[in-house]
């Protein structure tokens, strides 16, 4: 065997360092936050750029109904928060390794899940989004010619809106697993 087998054999004799615990599992864990922020964030920016084309050509024609549009705006912005939450969650259980030899903390089990919810939760947050800026967008140009649309308009996007929240839910549910204890060095 080479340096690098010996090496890798040293490593994987050392208690903690295994492959349940890796060095490199809170990557995973950082990145489900990533991902959590950078997709909800994406489709909040979509929802409220969408709804905003729709509500600035629609006030061309009936300036008094833009206040009472900007409805679909602030649900785009909640999905950016939902997003925000499932981020902090995240990286408040990512634990870094401990004392000066790297003792792993964080488990492979956990960074994955952690992952997972990140993923959920953004992807599902993008999902939102974009049908909140496209409802948005076609349905306060309708509402500038019959305003009686209003009310179907608004429960289509809550139904849009529900989305993120299902991605929300299942990403707590993700955040909360619990994982073995990485083993402790003697």
């Amino acid at each position: 065997p080479g340096p690098r087998e010996t090496m890798l054999e040293t490593l994987l004799q050392v208690p903690g360092w295994g492959a349940a615990c890796p060095i490199g599992a809170p990557f995973f864990g950082f990145f489900g936050a990533m991902s959590a922020m950078a997709f909800a964030n994406l489709g909040a920016a979509y929802g409220t750029a969408k709804s905003g084309i729709g509500i600035a050509g629609m006030g061309v024609q009936r300036p008094e109904l833009v206040m009472k549009c900007l409805i679909p705006v602030v649900m785009a912005g909640v999905v950016g928060i939902y997003g925000l939450i499932i981020a902090v969650i995240l990286t408040t259980k990512v634990t870094p390794p401990s004392n000066k030899w790297f003792q792993p903390n964080y488990s492979l089990f956990s960074g994955m899940a952690h992952m997972a919810a990140g993923l959920a939760g953004g992807l599902s947050g993008l999902a939102a989004g974009v049908a909140i800026g496209i409802v948005g967008d076609a349905g306060v140009r309708a509402i500038a010619l019959e305003p009686r649309l209003f009310v179907g308009m608004i429960l289509i996007l809550i139904f849009a809106e529900a989305l993120g929240l299902y991605g929300l839910i299942v990403a707590l549910i993700l955040s909360a697993t619990k994982a073995d204890a990485c083993p402790v060095a003697a």
